[in-house]
C-alpha cells in the first residue's frame, strides 16, 4: 500500500502531475488526480477514497477492532434463557444432590448382583425400581438409604469379597451351568454369604489360579482388554515339541481370528519336551489351545500357575482361600501385570 504523506506531496508539486497508480488490482483503470481535488488515499484493490469516505473507513475499522477484542455481541436475553434452561433439566432421582450420591449402576453392581455393564442392562429392561419407581434412565444417581430393588427383592451394598480358587477339571467357570454340570460355584458356595462370581474364564479342563469377587470395579481391570493382564500356563503335550516349533511359537502364529504371540515360551525342563512354560497376556477363547493345535500338537493338560499378580502356592487342588489384604490393594492400584 502507498505512503498517504508520498501523494500529498506528489500533489503539492504544481498540482497538474499525474499521481502514482497502486500496485493493487486494477490499476489500469486509475484515473489522473485534478487540481483542487484535495489529496485521494489509495484503496487496496486500486481505487481512490475521498477524505469523507476516508472517515467512514476509519469508523469502521474502529467497530471492526471493538468486536474483536470484545467478541461477538450476545442478543438480549441470551444468557437469563441459558440459565432458565439449566432451571428446567430434571433433578436426579433421590434426594437433594450429595457426596454420597452414587450412579445406579454401580450400585448395583457393588451388592454382587452383576457387573456394571450388566447392570445397565437390567435397569434399560425396567426391571431396576428405586423407592417403589422403575427406572430406565442410564446414568440415574442414587443414595446409600434409597430402596433399590432387581426383580421386587431389596439390593443392598454388601462388604467386598476377594478369594482365591486352585480349579480342579470337570469343573465349568460360570456362575450357572443350563446342561447342568458341575460349576466353580459348587467349590466354594460355603465360603461367604456374599454373591461372589469368577473372574475371567477357565476351560472345563483347564486347572489352576482361578479368582472370585464381587468387586465389579476390580473385575473391569482384571478382565477388559486394554489392561492385559499376564498369565502363566504349564502345558502337557501329547508329544514332544521341536526345537523348530518351539520358535514358531515364539515368533507368533496366525490363527483363524488372527495373530498371536506369547511373551515368553520355553521347556519347563531341559530333559522333557512335552512340557512347556507359556506367558501370555491374550485373553481369547481357548488360545493356548489353539495355538499347540495349529502346528499338530494336543494339550493333554493345561494348568494356570500364575494371574494377575495370584499364584497357586500351596494351595492344593480343589481348594480355595481368601486374599490377604496386601494382595487386594496391590491388585487394585494394578501394580501387577
Amino acid at each position: 500500500m502507498s505512503n498517504p504523506g508520498s501523494n500529498k506531496k506528489s500533489g503539492s508539486q504544481g498540482g497538474h502531475g499525474r499521481s502514482k497508480p497502486s500496485a493493487g488490482r486494477g490499476s489500469d483503470n486509475l484515473g489522473t488526480s485534478r487540481p483542487g481535488d484535495g489529496p485521494k488515499r489509495p484503496l487496496k484493490e486500486g481505487g481512490f477514497l475521498s477524505q469523507d469516505g476516508r472517515g467512514k473507513k476509519e469508523a469502521t475499522r474502529k467497530q471492526e477492532r471493538s468486536q474483536k477484542q470484545d467478541g461477538p455481541k450476545k442478543p438480549k436475553g441470551a444468557g437469563k434463557q441459558k440459565s432458565s434452561q439449566n432451571q428446567k433439566r430434571p433433578p436426579k432421582h433421590g434426594s437433594s444432590p450429595g457426596s454420597d450420591e452414587v450412579r445406579l449402576n454401580k450400585f448395583i453392581a457393588a451388592s454382587g448382583v452383576c457387573s456394571r455393564r450388566e447392570a445397565d442392562q437390567l435397569i434399560s429392561a425396567g426391571l431396576i425400581t428405586v423407592n417403589g419407581t422403575i427406572i430406565t434412565q442410564l446414568g440415574t444417581k442414587v443414595k446409600p438409604d434409597d430402596d433399590v430393588r432387581y426383580n421386587g427383592s431389596r439390593v443392598q451394598n454388601q462388604r467386598k469379597v476377594y478369594l482365591l480358587l486352585n480349579k480342579p477339571k470337570d469343573y465349568v467357570t460360570t456362575t450357572d451351568d443350563p446342561r447342568e454340570r458341575k460349576t466353580v460355584m459348587l467349590l466354594v458356595r460355603d465360603a461367604c454369604t456374599e454373591r461372589i462370581y469368577p473372574v475371567g474364564r477357565l476351560d472345563r479342563q483347564t486347572t489352576g489360579v482361578l479368582l472370585f469377587t464381587n468387586d465389579g470395579d476390580l473385575v473391569k481391570k482384571l478382565t477388559h482388554p486394554r489392561y492385559n493382564k499376564k498369565k502363566i500356563y504349564h502345558v502337557f503335550l501329547d508329544k514332544g515339541v521341536s526345537g523348530g516349533d518351539l520358535k514358531k511359537l515364539a515368533d507368533g502364529v496366525t490363527l483363524e481370528d488372527g495373530f498371536i504371540q506369547p511373551d515368553a515360551i520355553s521347556y519347563v525342563s531341559g530333559d522333557n519336551k512335552k512340557e512347556i512354560g507359556l506367558e501370555i497376556h491374550s485373553g481369547r477363547n481357548r488360545i493356548v489351545r489353539r495355538m499347540f493345535e495349529h502346528l499338530g500338537y494336543r494339550v493333554t493338560k493345561l494348568d494356570r500357575v500364575y494371574f494377575a499378580g495370584l499364584t497357586k502356592k500351596n494351595l492344593p487342588r480343589g481348594k480355595w482361600r481368601f486374599l490377604t489384604e496386601d494382595e487386594v490393594g496391590r491388585m487394585k492400584m494394578n501394580a501387577y501385570e
